[in-house]
Parts: C-alpha cells; sequence; structure tokens
C-alpha cells in the first residue's frame, strides 16, 4: 500500500485521533490532504471538529471532577488561574469559544472552565461551535496551503538541487573570506 492509499483509508481515523489534544497541525495537513483530493474537505472539517470537541468535553469533565485538585498544585500561577476563572465566569461564551485559539490555552482552557464549575448546557453548545469554527479555519488554512505547496512539491528535486548549490556557495564564500583573514593575520605577526 502507498502513502495516499493509506491517507485514503485512515485518514478521517486519523483526523479525529490527531485533533484529541493538540491539533493544529494534524489539521493542517488534513486540508492539504483534501486539496490533493485524498480526503473530502467537509469530513476533513467534521472529523477534526469531531476529535476536538472529544478532547475538550473529556477535559471539561476531568475539570468539574478534579479541577480543584488539580489546580492547586499550580500555587505558583494562583493569580493567572484566579484571572482566568473571572473571565469565565464574566464572558463564558467567548471563552469557551476563544480558548481553542489561545496558544497554551488548548489543554488546560477546559480544566479550567469546568474546575469553574460552568453548566455543562452552556459548555457543550459552545464546545460543538468552538470546534467547528477551530476545524474550518484550520482546515481552510491547509486547503489554501495546499494550493501553495502543491506546485512546490512537484519540482521538490529542483529545489533540493538548488539549495545544494546554495549552501556550496555560501560555504565558499565564507571559507574563503575566513582563509583571508587568517592570512592577513599571519601576514601582521
Amino acid at each position: 500500500m502507498d502513502i495516499n492509499s493509506l491517507i485514503a483509508h485512515y485518514g478521517y481515523a486519523a483526523l479525529v485521533i490527531g485533533s484529541l489534544a493538540e491539533g493544529e497541525t494534524i489539521t493542517l495537513l488534513g486540508g492539504v490532504a483534501a486539496h490533493q483530493g485524498l480526503l473530502k474537505f467537509a469530513l476533513v472539517v467534521v472529523s477534526v471538529a469531531l476529535g476536538g470537541m472529544i478532547g475538550d468535553q473529556v477535559l471539561y469533565l476531568v475539570g468539574r471532577r478534579f479541577g480543584g485538585k488539580i489546580l492547586r498544585r499550580f500555587s505558583r500561577h494562583r493569580s493567572k488561574i484566579h484571572y482566568a476563572q473571572k473571565m469565565i465566569q464574566r464572558r463564558p461564551y467567548l471563552f469557551v469559544i476563544g480558548t481553542r485559539f489561545m496558544y497554551g490555552f488548548r489543554v488546560i482552557g477546559p480544566l479550567l472552565i469546568g474546575a469553574s464549575h460552568l453548566p455543562p448546557k452552556i459548555f457543550l453548545p459552545l464546545n460543538i461551535l468552538g470546534a467547528l469554527i477551530w476545524a474550518l479555519l484550520f482546515t481552510t488554512l491547509g486547503y489554501l496551503g495546499g494550493e501553495v505547496i502543491a506546485p512546490w512539491l512537484h519540482h521538490l528535486d529542483q529545489h533540493i538541487k538548488h539549495g545544494i548549490w546554495l549552501v556550496l556557495i555560501i560555504g565558499l564564500v565564507v571559507g574563503t573570506r575566513w582563509w583571508l583573514k587568517r592570512r592577513s593575520r599571519q601576514k601582521a605577526q
């Protein structure tokens, strides 16, 4: 089996599993695979959204059950945790949806939300909406990236040859400069 048939057969399952926690990279790759015609765009979005939603839902439930114990372990970040929990109470809609887009908050965000005891009837629909927005955005970016990458990959061997020549020329220039400086220092002594 070649890589394309593996992607076509197992791609959607891999997207669900890969997007359970940190899924930006896997989502971008899913968009590239959709651009290449190996996967269907809409199913990539649904798979990635499903994985992201399940992952965040599990973390939210862990936060509801064990959040206090977990957060006590981060005593030196108490003020940041308190600030985040205030934000959750003031703007739960923005925080739940925005957590996916905040660097470093993708895993801790749902835990904080669960620990703040935001009701599940509020979290679940926002989690689904946030997962769909996130999946659509990153899949689209991957799809558009596939538009840029595809011609480049087609001519990869030429790019490698150009890169090798570039490295050789830079090495030659740096080596010649070093040799000339060394030679001038020796003459000065």
